[in-house]
């Protein structure tokens, strides 16, 4: 009898949350019609204004240095982003943070989710971006980066997700805009 009382009471709940999903979709069709819901906060002047940036390698994680010692490019993330930034050309890459008005910091992590089934890593590359002077941290950018069991497959994913991370960053620079027109 409880397990038909619980069904019951999920049923329930679920209706009442499938109300109120319809009614927030309502607000939100009359919100994008009229003003927006929320302004765009500004992003930090002193990325968009640097020239100069510092690209620090902060590393990898315990769970995927094994990786990267087999691939035998235990700086992969760094290197792969040095490549992309250089490519890119918006920054002059300086060889000392004090010569720089940002310090970019990459690392990658590849931790384990989902331990209540089967545990999968969600491999990521994360950087930080700080004030090169004050050491503030101005901003975060973490792109995901999808897991291959093949080595070609892998480089694919790798090379994407850097790519993601550039394309981040020059959203965050207002580059995208400029470059689209």
């Amino acid at each position: 009898m409880f397990h038909r009382n619980r069904q019951g009471v999920l049923r329930a709940m679920f209706a009442v949350a499938m109300v109120m999903m319809c009614g927030m979709a309502g607000n939100a069709a009359t919100q994008d019609a009229g003003k927006p819901a929320m302004a765009t906060a500004p992003m930090p002047t002193a990325i968009q204004a640097a020239k100069r940036v510092y690209l620090g390698n902060a590393g990898v994680d315990g769970m995927s240095f094994q990786a990267f010692r087999q691939s035998g490019d235990m700086n992969r993330p760094y290197n792969w982003l040095y490549a992309a930034m250089k490519n890119w050309g918006r920054y002059e890459l300086v060889g000392s943070p004090a010569d720089a008005e940002l310090v970019f910091e990459i690392s990658f992590s590849a931790p384990l989710v989902g331990a209540d089934k089967l545990p999968t890593f969600a491999p990521y590359l994360r950087l930080e971006i700080l004030d090169a002077k004050t050491h503030f941290l101005l901003w975060t950018i973490v792109e995901p980066v999808d897991g291959a069991y093949r080595k070609a497959t892998w480089e694919k994913n790798f090379n994407t997700g850097v790519a993601n991370l550039v394309s981040d960053l020059k959203t965050i620079t207002g580059e995208t805009q400029t470059t689209s027109k």
